[in-house]
């Protein structure tokens, strides 16, 4: 069971072949075997686990299920989640427990997922390695001198050693896709608004989106079914009909387009990357689809833009990180603005204190132009690449 897809452990489920109990023992186990070296949850409570798979393998019995009901799956610490602790991987928020639960959360729990645990991340999903977390850095499972990618690398590491058959993550530079491709499972960035923001703690909002891994693509599909709706509550949230993201996967291929970019297969690019990426444009042209070139002259500045839009927005985000409502507190302060600056510089790491610094630079008078929007000028540039890209392929 520990390596079956989300739809055989549906399945599974709906015969009785095994109880939601049964399978959420199984995988807690899991983490208890292996959390110790692996790092991949930063929380796990067995009880509260335990106790909605109960109420999972009622709605069975009943006959009140939906894919998900009875599966366990783990989030990441950035989702806020009643009656537990939501920590986004920094000491700033070591005892914070929310008074509600994120709009991603809702739908999982409406869907009678069972909540596995909350997974470690690179604090505030501000890196790449999953090594700037409060809580100790994620291990690779496949060799735990590696990184796993980051900031999601606690659910691909998860996903991953099979602690866990599916995750949630969030991704503002990279952050499902890397860790995806770092620990050898699926990830998947929606498009923004597709999937609500609400409850998830915000790095940079412009930017944020949350998403799935897994084992597979159909298993993103199934994960993505219960995570995309409608929020009110979330302004950026599009207002569109539902639809079943698992309707294409059988599909055959002939016909696509697939976009290659000159600019991707150029210097520095590593020769074994290379050939793995033109072996698997073969085999997909066997499969039918046509091989487009297409440019995308401006995506070399994607990461520079990124460097100064999302430090700008997480210097604004993190301001609420004070002290005076939730979260850590300095011990000792002589008024309230030495209480922020201490509570802020032993709340935050290293990496958090550099990009807020950063952020408030490029926003601060004289430079604003100069630097934050000239990023945002750019940004619309890379857009307008990938749309001019679109008119002739189907995918990049």
């Amino acid at each position: 069971m520990l390596n079956a897809s989300l739809k055989e452990l549906s399945a599974a489920l709906a015969q009785r072949k095994i109880s939601s109990v049964e399978l959420t023992r199984l995988f807690l186990e899991r983490v208890e075997k292996l959390n110790g070296s692996l790092n991949a949850f930063i929380t796990v409570d067995a009880e509260k686990s335990l106790a909605q798979a109960r109420a999972a393998d009622e709605r069975i019995t009943k006959g009140a299920t939906q894919p998900l009901t009875g599966i366990p799956v783990a989030h990441k610490d950035i989702f806020v989640t009643r009656s537990w602790l939501t920590t986004c991987g920094s000491r700033i928020l070591s005892n914070f427990v929310s008074p509600y639960d994120a709009h991603v959360i809702e739908r999982f729990n409406g869907a009678g997922a069972v909540i596995l645990g909350k997974t470690n991340m690179d604090e505030f999903a501000m890196g790449s390695s999953s090594e700037t977390s409060f809580y100790g850095p994620v291990k690779n499972p496949w060799g735990q001198a590696y990184v796993p990618g980051g900031s999601s690398g606690g659910s691909a590491a998860a996903v991953a050693a099979r602690m866990a058959p599916a995750a949630t993550g969030t991704d503002t530079g990279g952050s499902i896709r890397q860790p995806a491709a770092l620990s050898g499972v699926s990830g998947l960035k929606p498009t923004y608004g597709l999937v609500s923001r609400y409850g998830m703690i915000a790095f940079a909002s412009s930017l944020d989106q949350g998403g799935p891994l897994a084992k597979s693509a159909e298993d993103l599909a199934l994960l993505l079914n219960a995570m995309a709706g409608f929020d009110a509550r979330d302004s950026t949230s599009v207002e569109r009909v539902a639809e079943d993201y698992r309707r294409e996967l059988d599909k055959p291929l002939a016909g696509l387009r697939i976009g290659v970019p000159k600019e991707h297969f150029g210097e520095g690019l590593a020769g074994d990357v290379c050939r793995a990426v033109e072996a698997a444009l073969e085999e997909l042209e066997k499969l039918g689809a046509k091989r487009v070139p297409i440019g995308l002259p401006n995506s070399g500045l994607s990461v520079p833009a990124y460097y100064v839009i999302a430090p700008a927005e997480a210097s604004s985000n993190l301001s609420r990180f004070d002290g005076v409502r939730y979260g850590h507190r300095a011990k000792e302060y002589r008024d309230l603005a030495d209480m922020y600056r201490r509570t802020r510089a032993e709340g935050f790491g290293a990496e958090v204190r550099r990009r807020i610094l950063v952020g408030t630079y490029v926003l601060s008078h004289g430079y604003y132009d100069a630097y934050y929007l000239k990023a945002q000028k750019i940004r619309r540039l890379i857009a307008n690449d990938f749309v001019e890209a679109f008119k002739r392929c189907d995918v990049v």
